[in-house]
């Protein structure tokens, strides 16, 4: 798991959550931190927070060529150091992330249909009803 706060979106600050789930798969997220983000509240939202954010994650990538094999200290020592040292994200997150947007804005499409429908047929309701109020007196 990896959380990176990279982005700065004008007025917010953004951080990106990588989560590899079994051996290849790769969900990813985006949480708005809001005004830049102090260590604490990144610690919170960490310790709070965060499993709920990864369970809401319904997208996954697939990876290539995962392999497992144990790691010298040092040398993962070495990686992480030159893992903080980089800015960015890997282009699997951005993928699973592009993959839940596409998600959500599908359900935001679907639900303000059913609205607009439901508004609609309401209305045609009360239509018929004033209608038949109209004929009823005469």
């Amino acid at each position: 798991m990896k959380l990176t706060v990279v982005f700065y979106e004008e007025p917010f600050w953004v951080g990106v959550i990588e989560f590899v789930e079994g051996e290849n798969h790769l969900k990813a997220g985006r949480f708005v931190f809001g005004n830049e983000p102090k260590d604490e509240e990144i610690l919170d939202f960490v310790h709070n927070h965060l499993a709920d954010f990864i369970q809401k994650l319904t997208q996954s990538v697939a990876l290539e060529g995962s392999y497992k094999r144990k790691v010298n200290p040092k040398r993962l020592a070495r990686q992480v150091s030159k893992e903080m040292k980089t800015k960015g994200v890997s282009t699997y997150a951005q993928q699973a992330i592009q993959m839940e947007y596409e998600k959500r804005k599908q359900e935001k499409k679907r639900i303000y249909r059913e609205k607009k429908e439901k508004k609609k047929k309401l209305k045609r309701e009360i239509k018929k009803k004033k209608a038949k109020e109209k004929h009823r007196g005469h």
